[in-house]
């Protein structure tokens, strides 16, 4: 009996010391626990991105001064220089600038101007680090006015832009080509005075300004005298990665065409268009989007398209397919409006001028300098030798001043 109680007690203690030992063990793991978090080291604090304050676009100032130079060509020049107010404060889109102030000349206003689509400028009305070298200036003529009408553009303006300027024509003249060294393009179109001959050389100009990698192209007919500080000066205000389109209307409303191009000509389109007589400007950016409709031949099938000439479909292209305002400026002048209303005090502040022609001989500026009416009729080297008197032809007066 004594043998058989021996190894039950035995057992039992073995059981109470495995019992022991996971008692232990169980309270052992615990105090590990609590104390684990109070020997680690205190964690160092690190600082959590805090959230960016919100910052309000920057309102444009009341006015935006553009000073134009007197008679240099670079934009960072301001000898005599004239100054352009433009007032960028609550533009919109769908506002029109009307660059016009009495006593300048030269004040944009921003306000809405009734018509047209809601294009508007692309970014913000930045300053652009201008020279002449960024210019392509067009200038639209034919074969019969080389002598009466291009000779003259040659010998004032063009002179002191040769390389900027770009002369598209109808015919050859290996003559005038040799002496005055102008850059005389024969775009092989017609020389009649049709839609589609005229088509034909807007055509060939767009593809010239976008292979010529400039900033601005600027076009302008044969009647036309440039003002070029006040061009430099004027386009300097915009930047040519903008939508900007510059230029005068003929009309005192949106012209109407039927929609052909988006589509079958059941409904009609209205839109602005700047006249090519008085000339325009259209950015670097815009020209690129024109391409579509504009590029290798296409501007002569989309004016087809619209049964309308050269710079009606300029417009077209511009206002109606790319939704971009037309900005209406007074800088620009042609021979359809009344010169002689042209302040005298305000002509050398213009972009471009221009002439009656054979029509109406009368229609010019109303400028007093070295030459009189019978000897410059145009009234064009009498602006010219008042903006650039030491030009050797002209008469060596006083620097002449307007009545």
């Amino acid at each position: 009996m004594n043998r058989l109680c021996r190894p039950v007690r035995m057992h039992i203690a073995s059981v109470g010391v495995s019992k022991f030992c996971f008692l232990f063990s169980l309270a052992f793991c615990g105090l590990l626990l609590l104390l684990i978090p109070a020997l680690q080291p205190p964690a160092r604090q690190v600082d959590l991105p805090q959230p960016r304050p919100q910052v309000r676009p920057a309102q444009a100032g009341p006015s935006h001064r553009v000073r134009v130079p007197g008679v240099s060509l670079h934009a960072g020049e301001t000898d005599s220089a004239t100054e352009l107010s433009r007032s960028s404060a609550g533009r919109t889109e769908g506002t029109r600038d009307d660059i016009h102030s009495p006593n300048r000349g030269v004040d944009s206003k921003g306000g809405a101007v009734p018509g047209g689509k809601g294009g508007r400028l692309s970014g913000s009305r930045s300053r652009d680090p201008l020279d002449f070298k960024d210019i392509f200036i067009a200038v639209k003529t034919t074969r019969k006015y080389h002598k009466s009408r291009l000779e003259l553009l040659i010998q004032t303006w063009v002179s002191r832009a040769k390389e900027q300027t770009y002369i598209f024509t109808d015919g050859e003249d290996k003559e005038l080509q040799m002496r005055t060294r102008v850059n005389l393009i024969n775009t092989n179109c017609s020389a009649a005075h049709t839609r589609q001959a005229l088509c034909c050389k807007m055509s060939v100009e767009y593809d010239k300004f976008i292979e010529s990698q400039k900033k601005w192209f600027c076009h302008v007919d044969d009647d036309n005298y440039v003002i070029l500080p006040s061009l430099l000066g004027l386009l300097s205000s915009y930047h040519h990665s903008q939508d900007v389109y510059l230029g005068r209307p003929s009309l005192d409303h949106p012209i109407e065409a039927a929609e052909r191009v988006k589509s079958d000509g059941s409904v009609s389109v209205k839109f602005w268009f700047a006249t090519g007589g008085a000339g325009f400007c259209i950015s670097r950016g815009l020209a690129l989007k024109m391409s579509p409709w504009a590029s290798l031949g296409n501007f002569i099938s989309t004016a087809e398209k619209i049964r309308l000439p050269d710079d009606c479909t300029i417009g077209y292209i511009i206002e109606a397919l790319l939704e971009v305002t037309l900005t209406h400026t007074h800088l620009f002048h042609s021979h359809l409006e009344n010169l002689q209303k042209l302040p005298t005090d305000t002509v050398l502040e213009q972009v471009t001028l221009s002439f009656g022609g054979f029509e109406n001989r009368r229609n010019v500026v109303s400028i007093v300098g070295g030459f009189s009416l019978a000897d410059d009729p145009t009234r064009f080297k009498t602006v010219h030798c008042l903006l650039y008197p030491d030009t050797d032809w002209c008469p060596k007066l006083d620097h002449g001043h307007m009545n």
